[in-house]
């Protein structure tokens, strides 16, 4: 039972993690109907920038600085994006994602190099035991400052004036912009958002029992993007339980797969997406995404 407890509190730490990357997959297609997959390279952006940043800044500082490059990145990208296509289409924005993606990458893992670099976290290896279950202090700051987070966002998101703006435009955007909505401006915000969602996430990714950041990290971004499918791209509190539904099913795999022999071998990497088929050959809208009705 102490194994099993020790793997879920993981699983449920993880998944609190992969909300954070998941609800930016989210707000940026509510808001934009893109699919952003340079996610992961601005997500390992905001990480790299407070790796370079806590020794003169200090912990929290550097958290903040890291969260507004990974914002300006983000709200560069969809500027950019939205004036290099303008009038293409969702898709092709879509499409440059991935190029900015791999462009994004390749150069920040020449600054990366070969090594694993520390976010001066002030946890570092230290364990809480609970009982007889031992959880690393990272694990439960995860959890506590992506609750933090994901309260704060929600809370916009019902009484702002942007989430009121943000909610107008998901339902109908013509309407919206002829009552004056600026949906420029709500897109810029949301992407803002992802971005620094997504530096915050980074950090608590390279904690421990993970050795550090290197050039790896902006992958694991992919493990969240399921995450958002599984719940509907376009539903904040389905990203929420994708994201522990992920994260669950990747603790479990990778707690218990020496258990299952030459079945458990590599399962922990693909766990995700084997329960996003599961659940999309079931419900292909996800678990909270709505349906789309066709007139005949």
């Amino acid at each position: 039972m102490t194994r099993l407890a020790e793997t879920l509190l993981d699983g449920i730490a993880l998944g609190s993690v992969y909300a954070l990357v998941a609800l930016g997959f989210v707000v940026v297609f509510k808001a934009s109907g893109v699919m952003n997959f340079a996610h992961g390279s601005v997500l390992l952006l905001g990480g790299w920038t407070v790796t370079a940043t806590h020794s003169a800044l200090g912990f929290p500082l550097a958290v903040l600085v890291g969260a507004a490059v990974a914002g300006a990145a983000s709200g560069l990208l969809h500027l950019l994006s939205a004036r290099g296509v303008r009038g293409e289409g969702a898709h092709v924005a879509t499409i440059l994602t991935i190029g900015v993606d791999l462009v994004l990458v390749t150069a920040l893992a020449r600054g990366i190099g070969a090594d694993y670099l520390g976010t001066g976290d002030p946890w570092g290896s230290e364990v809480v035991r609970l009982g007889g279950v031992h959880v690393a202090e990272a694990r439960l700051a995860g959890i506590a400052v992506s609750v933090t987070l994901i309260g704060l966002f929600f809370a916009a998101f019902r009484w702002s004036r942007w989430g009121l703006a943000m909610r107008a435009a998901s339902s109908d955007e013509e309407a919206a912009a002829l009552m004056g909505v600026r949906l420029g401006r709500v897109r810029l915000i949301a992407w803002c958002t992802a971005g620094a969602l997504a530096a915050v996430a980074a950090v608590f990714l390279a904690a421990f029992p993970s050795p550090g950041l290197d050039r790896s990290t902006g992958q694991l971004a992919l493990a969240a993007f399921p995450a958002a499918i599984l719940g509907g791209m376009d539903s904040a509190v389905g990203a929420l339980a994708g994201s522990l539904a992920i994260g669950l099913a990747g603790a479990l795999a990778a707690g218990y797969q020496d258990s299952l022999g030459a079945l458990g071998e590599g399962l922990p990497g693909i766990a995700p997406y084997l329960v996003m088929i599961l659940v999309l050959l079931v419900r292909p809208a996800g678990l909270f995404g709505s349906k789309e009705s066709t007139r005949v």
